[in-house]
C-alpha cells in the first residue's frame, strides 16, 4: 500500500511485513492514518527487495510467515542494520518473545492487540532508536558530483539516484552528519567487536565503487590511517 500523499517526508517511514493480506492492509491503513508513511510486503524476500532501494524508520515483523519467518529475517536485518523491530506473533509461548528480543528485536506484541499499543510501541522504538534523523545539522550534503540527502537517505549523481543498502545509507548519514571530521571505524560499525568493523571496510569499498572514478585512490571516502574514515564533502 502506498503512503499517502499528503504526508511529508519527514513523516516516520515504516516497512510492514506479514504474509496475511487482510491484516496487512489493516495495519497499513491505520498506520498511515495516525501519521506514518508505511510501505507493505508480504514475505521476507519482497521486504529484502524493498529495502534496497528505500530507507526504514522501523519494521512491524510478522514471526508466522511461510518460508523465511520472521525470526529468520529479523537475524539477517541485524547483521547489517541496526533500524528498530517490532515484532508480532499470534504466539503465546514466552520462549518465542525471548528469541525475539536475543535475535535484536526491539518490541515484541502478542497478537490480538489493541492498534493504539502497536502506535504507541512503534513511536517509542523509533525515538529510543533515535530515529534516522538528525535534529540538528545539514539535511543535505555534496561531494564532487555527488549529492546525499541526510534527512532522506538518498545518494544522487546529478539527477540520477544512485541505488544504495540500507547499511550503505547508515554508513553514509554518519559521515555526512559528521561533516567532513574524522569518523572512528568503531563508531560506523556499531555493536558487534571487530567482526563489525571488518564489514564497515567491505561496505565502505563497495561505496567506492558506487561513487569513486578510481576506488582505489579514492577523492571523496578517504581512509583516516589509525582512526576509521572521513568523508570529503564541499
Amino acid at each position: 500500500m502506498a503512503p499517502p500523499a499528503e504526508l511529508p517526508d519527514e513523516a516516520p517511514h515504516v516497512l510492514v511485513v506479514d504474509d496475511d493480506r487482510r491484516l496487512r492492509e489493516l495495519l497499513a491503513r491505520y498506520l498511515a492514518d495516525q501519521g506514518f508513511r508505511v510501505t507493505a510486503a508480504a514475505s521476507a524476500a519482497e521486504a529484502r527487495a524493498k529495502s534496497q532501494s528505500l530507507v526504514f524508520d522501523a519494521l512491524v515483523l510478522d514471526v508466522m510467515m511461510p518460508g523465511e519467518n520472521g525470526f529468520d529475517y529479523a537475524r539477517s536485518v541485524r547483521e547489517t542494520s541496526r533500524v528498530p523491530i517490532l515484532m508480532l506473533t499470534a504466539r503465546s509461548n514466552p520462549n518465542d518473545r525471548v528469541l525475539g528480543l536475543e535475535i535484536g528485536a526491539d518490541d515484541y506484541l502478542p497478537k490480538p492487540f489493541e492498534p493504539r499499543e502497536l502506535t504507541l510501541r512503534l513511536t517509542n522504538i523509533i525515538n529510543r532508536g533515535g530515529g534516522r534523523r538528525r535534529e540538528a545539522g545539514p539535511e543535505a550534503v555534496t561531494f564532487g558530483p555527488f549529492t546525499f540527502r541526510i534527512d532522506r537517505g538518498e545518494l544522487r549523481r546529478d539527477d540520477e539516484v544512485i541505488r544504495i543498502t540500507e547499511r550503505e545509507r547508515e554508513i553514509l548519514t554518519v559521515l555526512a552528519s559528521a561533516g567532513g571530521a574524522n569518523v572512528e571505524r568503531e563508531q560506523l560499525a556499531g555493536p558487534g567487536g571487530a567482526a563489525a568493523e571488518r564489514t564497515v571496510d567491505v561496505q565502505i569499498n563497495r561505496l567506492r565503487r558506487k561513487t569513486e572514478v578510481d576506488p582505489a585512490n579514492p577523492l571523496f571516502l578517504q581512509t583516516v590511517r589509525g582512526v576509521g574514515y572521513r568523508l570529503a564533502v564541499d
